[in-house]
């Protein structure tokens, strides 16, 4: 049956008047979650206490909600768990994958990719000084580096600035032949585009939640491992709750079995009841119509904004299929544009050193929404009203 998107769209609760162009950043607030965390609070931390972790499944929640969030990135059932950060994620799969290729030394990544998955790599080399190095070239040149001597490729499949997409593919493919292990960052993937990392082999995925799923700020991150490496990964973050046994109290880990081995800390059950009313609503949707009704969002933005606005330069790929579900353009002073936009109700957001980006989020966002967001922008830029000192104010988060 058909995605029915505007079923979706009632599924949200988005203030009035306001054109919300940012879900690739932070998700909205799905109806229902407030009830929902109200409920875990009141019922089951409330009245059941402790007892809570038992009679209200709260510690099988990382790996019931795993499951779900497999479905949408096209992984094996029980390949994914759920919790701490994606950055802690990035941690482990990149940990386990050169634990994989103990003779090689290059974790080749790109220098678009997000900087803390940079700044996670860079941290492990040092914690374990065995001659590892970073290589990251241009994203449209990592394939050219890929070899027998990188021992990981470590991507971002969408570009947080640009939204261009890697051939993760074509890519995974080239780095099998080769022996590489691969860790796939998800972060603007999961609920963007439809994948398939079982069905290409991905040895490590990870991704957060509170983008394009709509978990909430601070929700949790997920990890996803190849069902066949997952009894061989040896968690470098060797965590109470990824032991075979936590309540057996023992002095020594033994990892459990398969990827609830990457489990670490408590999980944060009232970030993840709220994440579980978010996902109510991916029940709903099929991976592939989110896909087609993103694309031609996409392109419908892109004709309206180009139609009416010469100052702006595209930076998203104008190939559809080279590009995932937001779009970016490049303005000289695009921090105080996107500042005079967020005043007139048009919420997108700002990446340096000019980027103007726009998530396009099919569940919540649609033609209309987007025609008003390319007028209001026109606007701006023609009358420059965007050139007002309290716009070029910088605030701690952009």
């Amino acid at each position: 049956m058909p995605t029915d998107f505007n079923a979706t769209r009632a599924a949200f609760d988005l203030p009035e008047g306001v054109i919300y162009l940012d879900g690739n950043s932070l998700g909205p607030l799905p109806r229902g979650a407030v009830d929902r965390l109200a409920q875990v609070a009141r019922d089951e931390w409330g009245q059941h206490l402790i007892r809570a972790w038992n009679s209200a499944g709260w510690m099988d929640q990382p790996d019931m909600i795993g499951d779900r969030i497999a479905r949408l990135i096209g992984a094996d059932p029980g390949s994914v768990t759920v919790g701490d950060t994606l950055s802690v994620k990035v941690f482990q799969a990149l940990s386990a994958a050169l634990e994989l290729a103990p003779d090689r030394k290059i974790i080749l990544s790109d220098n678009g990719n997000f900087p803390s998955d940079l700044y996670m790599a860079q941290g492990l080399i040092g914690a374990l000084d065995r001659g590892h190095r970073l290589v990251t070239p241009a994203p449209q040149e990592v394939e050219a580096h890929l070899s027998e001597d990188v021992a990981v490729l470590m991507l971002t499949e969408v570009d947080y600035r640009t939204g261009r997409r890697h051939d993760m593919a074509r890519l995974t493919r080239r780095a099998q032949e080769l022996g590489i292990v691969t860790v796939w960052d998800l972060a603007h993937s999961a609920g963007a585009v439809d994948l398939d990392i079982a069905g290409l082999g991905v040895d490590f995925a990870v991704g957060c939640t509170y983008k394009f799923l709509n978990g909430g700020p601070g929700a949790p991150g997920f990890i996803a491992v190849r069902p066949d490496l997952a009894d061989r990964v040896r968690p470098s973050l060797s965590g109470w709750l990824g032991h075979e046994a936590p309540f057996a109290f023992d002095q020594d880990y033994r990892p459990a079995e398969g990827v609830r081995r990457l489990r670490v800390g408590t999980p944060p059950v009232l970030a993840m009841a709220a994440l579980e009313t978010a996902l109510d609503v991916w029940d709903r949707v099929d991976m592939a119509d989110l896909r087609d009704r993103s694309l031609a969002l996409s392109s419908h933005f892109i004709d309206a904004v180009e139609a009416q606005c010469p100052d702006v330069t595209l930076a998203t790929p104008r190939d559809p299929a080279a590009r995932g579900s937001q779009v970016s353009f490049r303005h000289p002073q695009g921090y105080a544009v996107m500042q005079a936009l967020i005043a007139e109700g048009v919420i997108g957001d700002f990446r340096a050193p000019d980027i103007l980006r726009f998530g396009i989020t099919p569940l919540f966002i649609d033609e209309g929404d987007l025609d008003r967001a390319a007028g209001i922008l026109a606007r701006i830029l023609k009358d420059g009203s965007w050139d007002r000192p309290e716009f070029h104010r910088r605030v701690a988060v952009t």
